[in-house]
Parts: structure tokens; sequence; C-alpha cells
């Protein structure tokens, strides 16, 4: 079963469109798992537990793992969150070429993290993404038009063509998606730029970032950002919020309360489903 039917199957069982980022900054853990063993699996293991009931995915961010702990910690983490029954989407944003990019890809296996998708780089083009599309069950998540204001920079630069370079990625991914395991990433911080992508790719998934902290547009984020899928009754894609779930406790750090912390997140998990199903 590929990704994105595993993804439609989690949808209609908890429905739910929210990825819950799994983000977990070292300087905002607090301070009662500071003598954890490992505190951000601590941090992980306590958020899945508290949001997993409303949770599509969940997105654990490399960058937040990016040493020998701290890939300990993920591994925890993935195996925890496919315990309680939800797929996890790395957000790595990984490329290369040759067999650089092949060891990439590995990451995605079982002798890997088995994440269930990353997010991928398209900027070095097809060859530095073909062993993650050759791997059919994976899903493959393209960087396309991002959330950040600095996106524009590139993304929106018009090519000879005529197209916009993000209109350019989302044409290619259509292409590159012969194993139909390809999403494309589409901040809601761009409504107008996810609105055209849905009109040019009418069956590619998105992953929308940017409705939690960073204030993004939640209605233009499930009108545009999911999809349909051949013989499953839910649209599927998904809307990401991080740091306004899992740092939605902070008053209750200060207060050294941990239930009321971690209960903190499950509450911003089930409001930000109650807020996206409003327009699914």
């Amino acid at each position: 079963m590929s990704f994105f039917d595993r993804l439609a199957e989690r949808i209609a069982e908890v429905d739910s469109v929210v990825s819950v980022g799994l983000d977990p900054d070292p300087d905002r853990i607090p301070d009662f798992l500071a003598d954890a063993d490992l505190p951000r699996w601590a941090f992980n293991r306590r958020v899945i537990d508290a949001t997993h009931e409303h949770a599509a995915c969940f997105k654990p961010n490399a960058a937040f793992y990016e040493d020998p702990d701290g890939w300990r910690a993920l591994r925890e983490t993935v195996a925890y969150a496919h315990g309680k029954g939800v797929p996890v989407l790395l957000d790595a944003k990984r490329a290369d070429i040759g067999n650089t990019t092949r060891q990439y890809a590995e990451a995605l296996g079982e002798d890997g993290l088995n994440v269930d998708a990353m997010t991928v780089n398209p900027y070095m083009g097809r060859d530095s993404l073909q062993p993650f599309l050759d791997q059919e069950a994976k899903g493959v998540v393209v960087l396309c038009r991002t959330s950040n204001p600095g996106g524009a920079d590139l993304q929106d630069l018009e090519l000879a063509s005529g197209e916009q370079v993000y209109e350019r990625i989302a044409a290619l991914a259509d292409v590159w998606n012969e194993h139909d395991n390809v999403g494309l990433v589409v901040g809601a911080t761009a409504p107008e730029e996810l609105e055209a992508l849905r009109e040019q790719v009418p069956d590619v998934p998105f992953l929308v970032p940017g409705v939690g902290a960073q204030g993004g547009d939640a209605e233009a984020a499930v009108e545009y950002g999911l999809a349909p899928r051949d013989g499953y009754d839910v649209d599927v894609g998904v809307v990401n919020s991080s740091r306004g779930i899992i740092f939605a406790g902070e008053d209750a750090a200060r207060r050294d309360d941990e239930q009321a912390y971690f209960g903190a997140a499950g509450d911003a998990a089930k409001q930000l489903k109650k807020r996206l199903n409003q327009f699914r």
C-alpha cells in the first residue's frame, strides 16, 4: 500500500487532516523533562500520547535531531508513532546526486528510520530524486511553494516559458508521479498560489505548512490542499502545525505542571482539527 493510500485510511479513521510537527527545540523543552535519558524522545512521546487521536500524521523535522542522541530520539519517535497507528513524514528536504542521494533515500527504509514519507528538494532535478521516487510504498513530498517569506526570491521567478518556478516544479512533479507516490509542499501563507497549483495538478496531495504559528489561511489550506484519491471517500493531504501545537502549554511549563502542559498540546490539536474540518 502506498503512503497516500495509508494516509487516506488514517484521515478517514480519525476524521482529521492535521499533521502534528514534532520539532522538539531543546531550548523550549520543559525543565521537568531535563533529566530524562533522551529529553527529545520523552517530549515527543508525551506529545504523541496527547495528540495522536487527532493526527493524520506526525512530521518530525530532521533539523531537531542532527546529533547522535537526536537520531536515537527520532528512531524511538518513529517507532512509537507507528505503534499508535500514525504514519510519519520526515521533513528532511533531502536531494543530491549518485550514491549520496541513494544513501539519503535509504533513511526511508526498514534499515534506516523506517519513515513513511520524506520531503525532498527538487533544485537538482529528477536524477537527484530518483532513488526516492523508485520506492513505490514511500511518499515523496517535493518542495514547491514554501511558506517562508523568502520563498518568493526564487520560487516566484518567471521562466522563459512564461511559467513561474513553482509552477514548473508542480508540472515536473506531476510527470515524476509514475508510482502515485508524489506530493507537493505548498504553504498556507500563499493562498493564491495554493489555488492556482490545485487547478494545475488536481490529483496531487499537498502538505500545507504555515497554518499554526505562521498564521496561514486555514480555509485555503483545506479547500486547495486536499486532492481526491481513487478508491477512497476522503480527499487526501495534510495541514501542518508544529509550534502552535507542541508548545501550546508553555504557561503550564512555568508552573512545572506536566499534565496541563501536554493537555494543552492535545487541546490545540483537537481545536485545529475542528477548525479545518469546517472547510472539508
